[in-house]
């Protein structure tokens, strides 16, 4: 089935007049490594204009002075020093977890992965360089669940399958498969395509926007399947946005997030 304008207003959560920064959420995002700490500014920018109430980037202690830069509403732990080479020691005060952009996979990043998906009891995201480890070592298949969104383009996709050939017909995860009418998958075999989004947006960094989202409508309580179909449908829709006001040439992932905002309102705002 097709995903539309008024299936995205009706996900909407409401915001309570009486709420705090603690009622929408603590998203914790793994991300960054030396040389790509623009994929961890982005996914968290991102997050921070999705509702999101506290987020926390864990990233290598060379990119802490640009988060906390570029970021100042987030809060950053080092974990690592060019690289994710651990996690913060309490998982558990997190809504939801979001790891993969910008990361690098490597041993390293590999046993941290593990781990988080061994220890961690709240919903995960995972992408880019996250979804490369899976494919470096299907083991780590095992430790995914009901709970986990994965967002591959074609080719993590590809690799993906090589790596774990049932992952066409069987899961224990929510798959997102971006590109032209992306597609979402749950476990349950249902499928929802989504209707926007422009070649505007094949251009890097847009992934690491949509983890962004995504970690911040699973840390508010969405659930998988609701999550990854509104944040497909709003990634587009700023996508679409921003490629109406600055040409689908000319665009970039920043200004998917600029328009973040106009995307929002148009949803709370529908026929």
């Amino acid at each position: 089935m097709t995903f539309l304008l008024s299936d995205a207003g009706a996900l909407l959560l409401p915001r309570d007049p009486e709420s705090h920064k603690g009622t929408y959420g603590h998203g914790l995002l793994i991300a960054g490594s030396k040389g790509m700490a623009g994929a961890a500014v982005m996914a968290a920018q991102a997050a921070l204009r999705s509702g999101i109430g506290l987020l926390t980037v864990c990233t290598p202690e060379c990119n802490r002075i640009i988060l906390q830069t570029a970021v100042p509403e987030a809060m950053v732990i080092a974990c690592g020093t060019d690289f994710i080479e651990g996690l913060p020691d309490n998982l558990s005060r997190y809504t939801a977890i979001a790891i993969g952009p910008g990361m690098t996979a490597t041993d390293a990043t590999r046993r941290v992965q593990q781990t988080l998906l061994e220890k961690a009891s709240v919903p995960i995201v995972l992408d880019a360089d996250a979804l490369n480890n899976l494919a470096a070592d299907p083991a780590l298949f095992a430790l995914l669940n009901e709970t986990d969104i994965l967002t591959p383009h074609p080719g993590e996709y590809k690799r993906l399958k090589e790596a774990n050939p049932s992952i066409e017909t069987s899961r224990d995860f929510y798959l997102i498969l971006k590109g032209h009418l992306t597609r979402i998958t749950s476990p349950r075999n249902e499928t929802s395509l989504n209707t926007t989004g422009n070649p505007g947006m094949a251009t890097g960094g847009s992934g690491d926007v949509l983890t962004g989202i995504l970690l911040a409508l699973r840390a508010q309580g969405l659930s998988a399947w609701d999550a990854a179909r509104l944040g497909v449908f709003v990634h587009g829709l700023a996508g679409d946005l921003a490629a109406e006001s600055l040409t689908d040439i000319a665009m970039t992932a920043t200004d998917i997030i600029r328009f973040l905002p106009h995307a929002w309102r148009t949803i709370q705002h529908k026929p």
